[in-house]
């Protein structure tokens, strides 16, 4: 199979699809990996990496995205529209619920879509989303606490406290693989940490895996109310796959913060999970309303892109390798998780979360 690595185009994107120790992997099993010259030096992996592990290096996109399997980081921007194809299988994030318009030209073009953020394993996990949510997790806290800086914007309030005067407070809404990597950095920070989650069983899990500052409560609207009046850092970590965030703090919600108080929303690329979201960028990632600090980036692991090409890599690779060796259909049937990652086919929507979340028709995998 042909496979393509384009480089990522999206502001502040500097990750790379595939590793050269990724790519040496794919050319030994006999496919043709083709990568656009460039794609992996913000990772760290130049064009010499790539050619000695027997990539054929192009400076031209279109070359790349005429690959039968075009695999990426991010979701394709309109400049890349023009690639898409009837024969093309395109493997990367995807997070439609909350870009219609690329939504509807993969639908047009006939184009068969398959998201990583929705691929499930026999748990029921999502595998190869977890890194990234790891990723996103840590961080939410490092940039809180930077923005929480006067000089950022913010109160002046230090998370981890010093001798006499109490810590930071950390809400975090949703206990899913980002929301607990948060409370973890958090915790390790000094911070008073609240979670909060409707999953019993999840909540359970955190009590007894993290350190005893970090508390779990069940959420709901007043409990969030409740918790905002002396939140320092709100952290939103709700996830739903395939299907757009729920919007858990409204405006109103968000006036009873303190002012100069931060908020780092994780979900932003399905929607966001507060109703004053709207996506930014690493180059200008913070906005402020309601006298709250918004940091909103839709690609956060993209600031850490050795660390997230690395993990990245790691948890695809397996998937990519089968999709090549057997063909999309036979590696559905071999490794059942991956029929979940289907989220077009054949100009339809066959992710039941998404259709719902757009409003448009759904149509049942026929390899689920």
């Amino acid at each position: 199979m042909h496979i393509g690595i384009p480089v990522e185009i999206k502001s502040g994107e500097n990750r790379v699809s595939c590793t050269p120790s990724g790519v040496r992997h794919l050319v030994s099993a006999g496919h043709r990996v083709v990568v656009q010259a460039g794609a992996g030096v913000g990772s760290g992996f130049g064009d010499d990496k790539y050619r000695r592990a027997g990539a054929v290096i192009t400076s031209s996109a279109e070359k790349v995205w005429k690959s039968d399997l075009v695999v990426k980081v991010k979701e394709p921007l309109p400049g890349e529209y023009s690639f898409f194809r009837e024969e093309l299988l395109l493997f990367t994030f995807l997070h439609l619920a909350g870009v219609p318009e690329l939504t509807a030209k993969l639908l047009d073009s006939g184009v068969t879509a398959l998201a990583y953020e929705t691929v499930q394993d026999g748990a029921g996990r999502l595998p190869l989303l977890a890194p990234m949510s790891e990723i996103a997790g840590k961080m939410s806290v490092l940039m809180g606490a930077f923005f929480l800086g006067h000089h950022h914007g913010g109160k002046g309030k230090l998370l981890g406290g010093v001798p006499g005067v109490l810590p930071g407070k950390v809400t975090i809404l949703g206990g899913g693989s980002a929301g607990m990597h948060a409370a973890k950095e958090a915790a390790g920070l000094g911070a008073d940490v609240t979670v909060l989650e409707i999953n019993q069983e999840k909540m359970r899990f955190l009590e007894s895996a993290l350190p005893p500052q970090v508390h779990t409560l069940y959420s709901t609207e007043q409990h969030i109310e409740e918790q905002l009046a002396t939140t320092d850092l709100l952290i939103g970590a709700v996830l739903v796959p395939g299907a757009v965030a729920p919007k858990l703090v409204t405006r109103a919600m968000l006036r009873n913060m303190t002012k100069g108080a931060v908020l780092v929303d994780i979900a932003v690329d399905q929607g966001g999970c507060v109703e004053s979201c709207r996506p930014t960028t690493h180059q200008d990632p913070v906005f402020i309303e309601e006298g709250i600090v918004h940091y909103c980036v839709a690609n956060m692991p993209a600031a850490y892109p050795q660390t997230s090409t690395e993990a990245l890599t790691g948890v695809t690779l397996p998937y990519i390798r089968r999709i090549a060796d057997f063909g999309l259909e036979s590696a559905m049937v071999m490794m059942p998780g991956l029929s979940s990652g289907l989220n077009i086919w054949k100009g339809n929507i066959t992710h039941e979360a998404l259709a719902k979340s757009l409003g448009k028709p759904f149509h049942v995998n026929p390899f689920a």
